[in-house]
């Protein structure tokens, strides 16, 4: 099944779009609300409030791709910390594996060790018995 195109009426600097897309309204709507906000960041500005409709639409567009920059830069250091920390997990999981199979060796040994001092405590009273005799 196809997703939905959704349609709705947004306010972007006092005129009325209609944005289309496969996302919900409620994220269209919040792209309209980011295009505001960063238009109204610019008009705090006497420089781009001077410049002509082209220049202005230049640099809100320049505001706007530093903010996506910015973003995806953190995102892509967010995604190789998680990449390390995978890393990290898998290179722990595998010690954990190896310290448990070193573990279960050494208490193999240990009753093995318990088997061999029970078979010689017992010829020691075996021989202890026959010097008595």
């Amino acid at each position: 099944m196809g997703q939905v195109k959704t349609d709705i009426p947004v306010v972007i600097n006092n005129k009325v779009y209609t944005l289309s897309g496969f996302e919900g309204e409620e994220y269209l709507q919040n792209i309209a609300t980011y295009i505001n906000g960063k238009i109204a960041e610019c008009k705090t500005s006497e420089e781009y409030r001077r410049m002509n409709v082209e220049y202005q639409g230049v640099l809100l567009a320049l505001n706007i791709a530093d903010d996506y920059f910015k973003a995806k830069s953190k995102a892509d250091e967010s995604a190789n910390d998680n990449s390390d920390k995978e890393q990290q997990l898998y290179e722990l999981r595998h010690e954990v594996i190896e310290s448990q199979i070193k573990h279960e060796a050494a208490l193999k040994l240990v009753e093995e060790y318990k088997e061999q001092v029970n078979i010689l405590q017992k010829r020691l009273v075996q021989l202890e018995a026959e010097k008595e005799k």
